[in-house]
C-alpha cells in the first residue's frame, strides 16, 4: 500500500516537472512540493531551501486602481504554487494531495529515526490507541477512491498552464513605464504626447500601458485611412454600381469600428488621467501634512508667475521689454473665451453675463497642482475653495469689483491687471491672460474710444514674439463675421505661436447646412490666418448654472454621437478642452525654455546700465527705493510731531496769550471798554462792562480760545515740519511732509468738551475785580498803556491814510494829496473844532450835528456826503478818546493807594484799570488751561492721527508716487525692480534646469 502510494505520487511529481518546461527555473525539481522531494529525492538539499527574491518591483500602488493595492503573496510562477483557474478537479487533487504528502513525508523520512530512538522513548510515550481518530480513515482510503491516472490525464498541459498564468515581465514593465509617466517629470512631457502624432515612434511608450495606448492610436490612424479608400470606392463611377450595397455596409462596419476604437482610447487615457490626478494629489497632501519632513519649494509655475506681476508693473523706461511668454486668450465678444478659460482651470471662477461685456480688465491666470482646488489673489491672503459654490460667487463678485474700480471714469476698459493664481490637482501648469472680448461697434453706455482701446490692449499682449495666442472663434456664427482672426493674423502672420480654437460646435453641426465647413475651419483651409493647431470643443448649453463636470460629460457625449468624428471630419486628438489644456501647456512650456535664458540676459545687461548711471549721478548716496524713501521720512516726522512735547509750557503760554489777545483786543476797545467809558459813573461803568463780559463770555470768548490754541498747534506743527535740519535736510521729503501735515491737519478736531470747561474757568477769572498788591495794579497799567498805545498808532495810521500825507511829507518826499484826500482832509478839521469845543462829547455824531458840519464844508466849497462825515468822525473821536485814555492811565499810576480804599474822598476812578486788569487776568487763566489740554491732550492726539496718515499713504503706492518723486527716486526704483527680475529669473531657470 505504501508503494502504491509512492509511486502514484512519482506520477504526479512527474507529471507536474515536466508540466514547466515552458517556464524559467533553474531546475526543474524546484517545481516540486517540498515532501515530494523529501521522500522522492533525498538527495536534494531541500532543507536549505530558501525562495528567491522576485526580479520585478513591484509597488504597493497601481495606476489601475484608484486606491493603493494591499500586500498579497503572488504566488511565483517557479515553484508548485500556481493558481488554477475554472478547474475544481485539480484544486480537489491539490487539496487532497497535499495531505497524503504530509503523511507520507513524516511516515518515510522520521521511520529510520523513529526506529532508533523507539526503544529510548517507549516507556515514555504514552499509549496512542486512543488517538487514531486524529488521522480520519478516508485518509488510508484515497487509493481507492481516487483513480490517480485519470487524474493526471485530465490535468492541462504545460503550454495551457503557462497560457493561464500573467505575464510578470510585460507587468513590471508595464509598472515601470506607468511610474515614469506618473513621476513629476519636465512640464512639457505630458500626456499630450499620447495625442500627439509626432510622438508616436517614441521607443519609450512602446510598452505598457501605455504602449497599448499608442498601439490603439496607430490603430485608429489605420481605420481612418481605410475609411477613407471605401469612401473612394464608394464614390467611384457607375462601373461600380452592383457593389454599391457591399461597400457601403463595408463603410458603415469600418466606421463604426473606428469610433468602438476611438472611444476605448479615449476611456483608457482618461482612467490614466483621472488615476493620475488621484495619485498626484495623494502626494501633495502627504507632502503638505509633512510626512516626508521635508521643506516644500515653491513651484515652478509661482517662481515664474511672480517675475510676470513684477513685469506687468515694471515701467520698460530702458528700452526693455516684457517678452516672456504668456498664454494671451483672444476672441469676439461672447466667443467663449471665458468658458474655455474655466474649462481649463476646472472651476466656474468669472462673472458672467447675457451678451453684455464682463471682462473688463485684464485677468493674469496662474495654473498649477496643488492638493486642494482653490483660488486667490495676488494681494490678498484669503483663499477661495471652488469646491464651494458660496466661495465661487463671493470670487467672481470680487473678480467683477475689482474690474469696475479698475476703469477710471469715463472709460469702458482698463489696462490694468488682475492677478489670480488657482490652484488644484490634475490641472496644467501655465499662465493665461484672458483680455475684454474684440467688438466692432461701440453701443450706448460705452465710452467712444472702448474699440481702439481693446485693440490697443490686445496687440500690446500679442506683439510679445514669445506669447502664446490662444485664438477663439465662435462656432455658432458665420465665419465672416469674425473679428479676431483678422487682428490674430497681422500679429501672428506666420502662425509659430497660434492655436485655433473653434466653440460651441454642438450649435455649429445643428445650424451649419454644409459640416464640410467645420472641417475647413479645423484644417486651417476657412480662415486666412495659421496655426499650430486647430481644435473643437464644447463649454456648455449656454446655462451659467452648470458645474464643470456636467459640461464635461456633456462635451464627452457630445462628440460620442457627433457625425463630425463619425465621418472622420474631426480627429480624436483635436476635440475636448483635456486635449486642448495639455497641448497649450505643452506649447507654453516649450516655449519658456526657449526664451527664458535670452530674457535674463537682457535684464543682466539692464542692471549694468542703472548702476553704472547710479554711481555717476548720485555717487554718495545710498540706492534707497521709494518705499525705503517713505520709511526713512516716517521716521523723520514722527521724530518731529515727538517734538511737539519738548516745548516748554512757558513757551505755549506766551504764545496762546499774545495770540489770543490779538484776536480779542478789538471787541474788548469797541465793544466793551468804549460803550461803558461813555457812562457819567463808576457804577453805571462797572455794570456796563459786567453785562457786556458776561455775554462776550458765554458765546464769543470760549470758542474763540479754541480756535486760537488750534491754530498755534498747527503754527507749532509746520514750523518743525518745514524746519530744515543743516546739511542733513532732504527737500525729496519737502512734498510728502507738507501732504502729512494737510492731510493730519484736515482729520484733527478738538475736544468739544474743551469749550464748555474753559467757559467756565473764564466766567469766574473775570468775575474777580481784587487787585492783591501794587505788582499787579502796575502790571495792569502796563497793559493798558500798551494796548492804547498800539490802537492809537493804528488808528493815526488809518487817518493819515484817509486824509493823505502832511505838509513835511509832501515837501520832503514830492508827494500830494488826491480829491478824496482833500475833501476829507477839510472834513477832519471841522471835526476837530467841533471836538474842542466839547470835550465830552457823545461817541456818535447827532443828525443836526452832520448837518451843521455838511453845510461848513460847502460853505467853502467843498461838498461832502453825511456817510463820509460819520466815517471820518468815527476815526477823529477814536483818536480823541485813545489820547484820553492814555492820559487817564498816566494819572493812575499811582491810584492803587485810592484803590485800596475804593476811591472814597477822591476825585480820581481808575475802573478802566481794573478793567484791564481782569482782562488780563483772564488771558493768563486762558492761556494756561489751553496749553494743559495741549500738552496732555491734543498733542497726542496730533500725534496719533500723523501715524494714522502715515499709514494710509505707506498703502496707497499712486500717493507714494506722486508724492515722493524725482530722478533720482525713479532711478533707485528702476534699479531694484531689475535686480529683483533678475535674481527671480534666475532661480527659475536654475529650478527649470533641476527638473529637466
Amino acid at each position: 500500500m505504501w508503494r502504491t502510494r509512492a509511486a502514484a505520487a512519482c506520477v504526479i511529481c512527474r507529471s507536474l516537472a515536466n508540466s514547466s518546461c515552458g517556464i524559467k527555473r533553474k531546475s526543474p525539481l524546484q517545481n516540486l512540493h517540498l515532501v515530494c522531494r523529501s521522500i522522492h529525492h533525498p538527495s536534494y538539499p531541500s532543507s536549505k531551501f530558501q525562495r528567491p527574491p522576485l526580479r520585478i518591483s513591484i509597488q504597493l500602488f497601481s495606476s489601475l486602481n484608484r486606491l493603493p493595492l494591499r500586500k498579497t503573496k503572488l504566488l511565483n510562477v517557479k515553484y508548485g504554487y500556481q493558481f488554477h483557474r475554472n478547474f475544481w478537479l485539480a484544486r480537489l487533487a491539490s487539496r487532497l494531495l497535499k495531505v497524503r504528502y504530509l503523511i507520507l513525508g513524516s511516515a518515510v523520512g522520521g521511520g529510520y529515526t523513529a526506529k532508533k530512538t523507539y526503544d529510548q522513548w517507549k516507556d515514555m510515550m504514552p499509549d496512542l490507541d486512543e488517538y487514531k481518530w486524529i488521522i480520519p480513515d478516508f485518509v488510508w482510503e484515497l487509493d481507492e477512491l481516487i483513480d490517480f491516472e485519470k487524474l493526471i490525464k485530465a490535468l492541462p498541459d504545460a503550454d495551457d498552464l503557462a497560457k493561464l498564468l500573467p505575464d510578470f515581465d510585460k507587468i513590471g514593465e508595464s509598472f515601470a513605464s506607468l511610474k515614469g509617466f506618473l513621476s513629476p517629470g519636465a512640464p512639457g512631457e505630458t500626456a499630450f504626447r499620447a495625442t500627439d502624432q509626432g510622438y508616436d515612434n517614441d521607443k519609450q511608450f512602446k510598452k505598457g500601458l501605455l504602449g497599448e495606448l499608442i498601439l490603439l492610436q496607430q490603430q485608429i490612424q489605420q481605420h481612418e485611412e481605410e475609411a477613407r479608400r471605401a469612401t473612394g470606392q464608394y464614390n467611384m463611377g457607375s462601373s461600380q454600381q452592383k457593389r454599391k450595397v457591399s461597400d457601403k455596409e463595408k463603410i458603415d462596419q469600418l466606421q463604426e469600428e473606428l469610433l468602438r476604437t476611438q472611444l476605448k482610447y479615449q476611456r483608457m487615457l482618461e482612467r490614466l488621467e483621472k488615476e493620475n490626478k488621484e495619485l498626484r494629489k495623494l502626494v501633495l497632501q502627504r507632502d503638505d501634512k509633512g510626512i516626508h519632513q521635508r521643506k516644500l519649494k515653491k513651484s515652478l509655475i509661482d517662481m515664474y508667475s511672480e517675475v510676470l506681476d513684477i513685469l506687468s508693473d515694471y515701467d520698460a523706461s530702458y528700452n526693455t521689454q516684457d517678452h516672456l511668454p504668456r498664454v494671451v486668450v483672444v476672441g469676439d465678444q461672447s466667443a467663449g473665451k471665458t468658458s474655455v478659460l474655466e474649462m481649463i482651470a476646472q472651476a466656474r471662477i468669472f462673472p458672467r453675463g447675457s451678451g453684455e461685456m464682463m471682462t473688463r480688465s485684464p485677468v493674469k491666470v496662474t495654473l498649477s497642482e496643488g492638493p486642494h482646488h482653490v483660488a486667490l489673489f495676488k494681494d490678498s491672503s484669503r483663499e477661495f475653495d471652488l469646491t464651494k459654490e458660496e466661495d465661487l460667487a463671493a470670487l467672481r463678485n470680487e473678480i467683477e469689483i475689482r474690474m469696475r474700480n479698475s476703469v477710471k471714469e469715463g472709460c469702458t476698459v482698463s489696462t490694468e491687471t488682475i492677478s489670480l493664481s488657482v490652484k488644484g490637482p490634475g490641472l496644467q501648469r501655465m499662465v493665461l491672460v484672458d483680455l475684454p472680448g474684440v467688438i466692432s461697434t461701440v453701443t450706448s453706455g460705452m465710452a467712444p474710444d472702448t474699440k481702439e482701446t481693446i485693440f490697443s490692449i490686445s496687440k500690446a499682449y500679442m506683439q510679445n514674439p514669445n506669447a502664446i495666442i490662444l485664438c477663439i472663434q465662435d462656432g455658432s456664427v458665420d465665419a465672416e463675421r469674425s473679428i479676431v482672426t483678422d487682428l490674430v493674423s497681422q500679429m501672428d502672420p506666420q502662425g509659430k505661436r497660434t492655436i485655433f480654437v473653434l466653440t460651441k460646435v454642438d450649435l455649429a453641426e445643428k445650424n451649419v447646412a454644409s459640416p464640410n465647413r467645420i472641417q475647413q475651419i479645423i484644417e486651417g483651409k476657412l480662415f486666412p490666418m495659421k496655426a499650430l493647431g486647430y481644435f473643437a470643443v464644447v463649454t456648455g448649453k449656454g446655462n451659467s448654472s452648470e458645474s464643470i463636470e456636467s459640461i464635461k460629460e456633456y462635451e464627452e457625449e457630445f462628440f460620442q454621437n457627433s457625425k463630425l468624428l463619425k465621418t472622420s471630419m474631426l480627429k480624436a486628438h483635436q476635440v475636448t478642452t483635456k486635449n486642448l489644456s495639455l497641448a497649450v501647456s505643452d506649447c507654453f512650456w516649450k516655449m519658456v525654455r526657449e526664451s527664458v535664458e535670452q530674457q535674463a540676459d537682457a535684464f543682466k545687461a539692464t542692471r549694468f546700465n542703472l548702476e553704472t548711471e547710479w554711481k555717476n549721478n548720485y555717487p554718495r548716496l545710498r540706492e534707497l527705493d521709494r518705499n525705503e524713501l517713505f520709511e526713512k521720512a516716517k521716521n523723520e516726522i514722527l521724530d518731529e510731531v515727538i517734538s511737539l512735547t519738548q516745548v516748554t509750557p512757558k513757551h505755549w503760554e506766551e504764545i496762546l496769550e499774545k495770540t489770543l489777545w490779538e484776536r480779542v483786543s478789538t471787541h474788548v476797545i469797541e465793544n466793551i471798554y468804549l460803550p461803558a467809558a461813555q457812562t457819567t459813573n463808576s457804577g453805571t461803568f462797572n455794570t456796563t462792562v459786567d453785562i457786556k463780559l458776561k455775554q462776550w463770555t458765554d458765546k464769543q470768548l470760549p470758542n474763540k480760545a479754541v480756535e486760537v490754541a488750534w491754530e498755534t498747534l498747527q503754527e507749532e506743527f509746520s514750523r518743525f515740519m518745514t524746519e530744515k535740519k543743516g546739511k542733513e535736510h532732504d527737500d525729496i521729503f519737502d512734498k510728502l511732509k507738507q501732504a502729512v501735515k494737510e492731510e493730519t491737519i484736515k482729520r484733527h478736531r478738538w475736544n468739544e468738551r474743551a469749550e464748555d470747561s474753559l467757559r467756565v474757568i473764564q466766567h469766574n477769572a473775570l468775575e474777580d475785580r481784587s487787585i492783591s498788591d501794587k505788582q499787579q495794579w502796575d502790571a495792569a497799567i502796563h497793559f493798558m498803556e500798551e494796548t492804547l498805545q498800539s490802537r492809537l498808532k493804528d488808528t493815526e495810521s488809518v487817518i493819515e491814510d484817509m486824509v493823505g500825507p502832511d505838509w513835511k511829507k509832501r515837501w520832503l518826499h514830492w508827494v500830494g494829496r488826491t480829491k478824496e484826500q482833500n475833501i476829507r482832509n477839510e472834513t477832519k478839521n471841522e471835526l476837530e473844532k467841533l471836538i474842542k469845543c466839547n470835550e465830552d462829547h457823545a461817541a456818535y455824531l447827532a443828525n443836526d450835528e452832520v448837518t451843521t458840519v455838511r453845510k461848513n464844508l460847502e460853505a467853502r466849497g467843498v461838498t461832502v456826503d453825511p456817510c463820509l462825515i460819520k466815517d471820518t468822525w468815527h476815526q477823529i473821536y477814536r483818536r480823541f478818546f485813545l489820547k484820553s485814555a492814555l492820559n487817564h492811565c498816566n494819572l493812575c499810576r499811582r491810584g492803587f493807594y485810592y484803590y485800596q480804599r475804593h476811591f472814597v474822598d477822591s476825585e480820581l476812578e481808575c475802573n478802566d484799570v481794573v478793567l484791564f486788569w481782569r482782562i488780563q487776568r483772564m488771558l493768563a487763566i486762558t492761556a494756561n488751561t489751553l496749553r494743559q489740554q495741549l500738552t496732555n491732550t491734543e498733542v497726542r492726539r496730533l500725534e496719533k492721527n500723523v501715524k494714522e496718515v502715515l499709514e494710509d499713504f505707506a498703502e496707497d503706492n499712486e500717493k507714494k508716487v506722486m508724492l515722493l518723486t524725482g530722478k533720482r527716486v525713479q532711478l533707485a526704483e528702476d534699479l531694484k525692480k531689475v535686480r529683483e527680475i533678475q535674481e527671480k529669473l534666475e532661480a527659475f531657470i536654475e529650478a527649470l534646469h533641476q527638473e529637466k
